[in-house]
């Protein structure tokens, strides 16, 4: 069984994100995706609300024939960092190394997303090379060049890593532009952690000008919002 997976995306519980996750569940069930995995910028607030509204399990089973991973984008003090399937408090700023650990310990897969890439907090070699992390996000939909790909998928390579694809969506529409391939009979947040560490597909294309247009637009948003608040402003 090939279970379609995209494994970074993003909903309005993020500051940047503009799409309710009924209407990225839609979107993804049109596309043939299985699930995904939640991955809102140091949040899980996304993942009581689905468990809440009872679109997602707290035993890791499927809804509706459907499987949402939880999951978050982690700013650490040396870039980006996923968790993939456990929630993590608010760790915003702090060392990528102990939030690895941290990780770990709340049972998730740590997966750096859109290393290398110059404009987007990507986690650089000289610190990927002493993190214990489980998988490489090899190819993103959303990268700022074609080369950070690349120089990814080289990493991954020589350091003989699990590698995924992701969309990194922000809006509903780009959910599934690149996604997982998983070879798994095991449908559940267990079975697609287990064999994400293992050798998968990739479907990999990119966002279209339109969509790398919203991303941008929500990036700038988030940056004025924080200005205006940290400068004590409305």
């Amino acid at each position: 069984m090939a279970l379609k997976f995209d494994l970074h995306c993003h909903s309005h519980f993020s500051g940047d994100g503009v799409s309710s996750l009924e209407d990225m569940i839609a979107s993804a069930k049109r596309k043939g995706l299985h699930g995904f995995a939640i991955t809102d910028h140091n949040t899980c607030d996304a993942v009581k609300y689905l468990i809440d509204k009872g679109l997602m399990r707290e035993d890791g089973m499927p809804v509706d024939n459907f499987l949402i991973i939880p999951g978050v984008e982690v700013t650490t003090a040396e870039g980006h960092l996923l968790c993939i399937g456990a929630r993590l408090p608010y760790l915003k700023g702090k060392p990528a190394l102990d939030v690895c650990h941290m990780i770990h310990e709340a049972g998730g897969l740590a997966i750096p997303p859109h290393p290398f890439d110059l404009f987007r907090a990507g986690i650089r070699s000289v610190v990927l090379d002493v993190l214990p992390i489980d998988a490489l996000e090899v190819f993103n939909a959303a990268s700022t060049l074609k080369r950070y790909n690349q120089n990814a998928f080289d990493y991954a390579q020589m350091r003989r890593l699990p590698m995924t694809a992701s969309s990194d969506a922000h809006h509903e529409a780009a959910l599934g532009t690149a996604y997982t391939i998983l070879k798994t009979t095991d449908f559940s947040v267990a079975g697609v952690l287990d064999q994400i560490i293992r050798g998968n597909d990739l479907n990999q294309s990119y966002l279209s000008p339109k969509e790398n247009f919203k991303k941008t637009w929500g990036n700038w948003f988030r940056f004025r919002r924080k200005k205006k608040y940290e400068g004590g402003k409305p």
